[in-house]
């Protein structure tokens, strides 16, 4: 038997699944590859948004990366809410011995609009994160932040994108389009060229852990040994499915579909 990819996320918790490590952990599932994982923040959370928040001591979460890397071997890796520039320091200095592909969502608010890491956090994570990152997966918001600069249209999010790269040195930038209005299409620059990953637009509210789902789709990818490319195009699909078969659990946003291709293969 055959041993798949290991792919370790670094985020915080979900209680009702829909975000956060547990949307991670069901994405690495069904794309056939391991599931690790060290949290970084307990949330209570829901569909309605975020309840309270406990951050973990910084040497438990070095503790929890080093029984992982000591261990196992680390395939890819991504990072989702990091809420603390201690934090990150740790992450900052574990990530780069692992030679792994390393994508970072930059969550700072969730969908419910309640933010998630504190002002010197989004700091440090421009200036020291982002330049040892393999891909950068920033909703427009968050891609605002990041540039100083608003985002209105499909040229701003293509100089965004740009922007990130040449700014602040991950060797590309992925900006999510899903905050405009008409299709849903996001960007690519790779260090050189642009690339377009358009989808159609559904009309539902249930897209909790949309960014969660995609960019963990896409650290699977890479883990499978993918060109990124090719990596973003088939995540594009999946979280797609997963949006287009939504259902309605819970009173606020509900959850994407995270089996929705397992149907789709049967077919």
């Amino acid at each position: 038997m055959s041993i798949p990819p290991s792919v370790l996320t670094i985020a915080g918790t979900d209680p009702s699944g829909g975000a956060g490590i547990q949307a991670d952990l069901k994405t690495f599932q069904e794309l056939k590859v391991y599931g690790m994982s060290v949290i970084t923040s307990v949330v209570a959370q829901n569909t309605t948004g975020v309840q309270n928040i406990h951050h973990l001591p910084t040497g438990m979460l070095h503790d929890q990366l080093q029984s992982v890397l000591t261990d196992m071997p680390v395939h890819a890796i991504k990072t989702g809410m990091i809420a603390n520039r201690d934090m990150m320091e740790v992450i900052a200095d574990a990530i780069p011995k692992t030679n792994a592909p390393y994508v970072i969502d930059p969550v700072m608010v969730a969908t419910s609009g309640d933010p998630l890491i504190d002002e010197e956090a989004r700091g440090f994570l421009k200036e020291q994160l982002l330049p040892i990152a393999t891909l950068v997966t920033p909703n427009i918001p968050e891609a605002e932040f990041i540039i100083g600069n608003s985002i209105n249209s499909l040229a701003d999010m293509k100089e965004a994108a740009i922007s990130i790269v040449h700014t602040y040195g991950p060797k590309a930038a992925l900006i999510k389009g899903g905050h405009l209005q008409g299709k849903a299409i996001d960007f690519l620059y790779d260090g050189s060229q642009l690339h377009t990953f358009a989808a159609d637009r559904f009309d539902t509210k249930n897209t909790h852990g949309t960014g969660c789902t995609y960019s963990a789709a896409i650290t699977a990818n890479l883990s499978n040994g993918l060109h990124l490319i090719e990596a973003v195009q088939m995540a594009k699909h999946y979280v797609t499915e997963a949006i287009k078969h939504s259902f309605p659990l819970g009173t606020g946003n509900g959850p994407t579909n995270h089996w929705a291709i397992r149907e789709e293969r049967v077919k």
